[in-house]
């Protein structure tokens, strides 16, 4: 592989795993196909980052997981949505933003709920 293209796909998982970290917490960044980009280019690119990245304790079993069993812990799932209504909730809540900005923030939130209890609980 190219020097150049391995260092991009270094740099392009690298910034997917940041971002969807940062998307525990924030409602609207998608952190699970973040953290798959992420580890997805790490596969192509660096052995040792993707073994780091699956031997992490916060997000190891996580994407190993789901890459290899196409599901989500029941852990992750409540963590996941709990983090996200809760995140949600204090924005509609304590923000004095426009009804159709909550309406928004509350649609994402369903319908990335709907898209987290779409796979298998494992």
């Amino acid at each position: 592989m190219n020097v150049a293209v391995k260092a991009l796909l270094i740099t392009i998982g690298t910034l997917s795993i940041g971002l969807g970290v940062i998307g525990i917490v924030v409602p609207l960044l998608p952190t699970t196909p973040l953290m798959l980009l992420g580890a997805a280019c790490y596969v192509k690119s660096s052995e040792k980052l993707y073994q780091k990245l699956i031997k992490n304790k916060w997000l190891g079993a996580y994407i190993k997981d789901f890459r290899e069993k196409k599901g989500i812990s029941r852990k992750n799932k409540i963590l996941s949505l709990s983090l996200m209504w809760l995140s949600i909730g204090v924005t509609v809540l304590l923000k004095d933003v426009s009804f159709l900005f909550d309406s928004i923030l509350i649609i994402i939130a369903v319908t990335v709920s709907a898209y987290i209890l779409s796979f298998d609980t494992l």
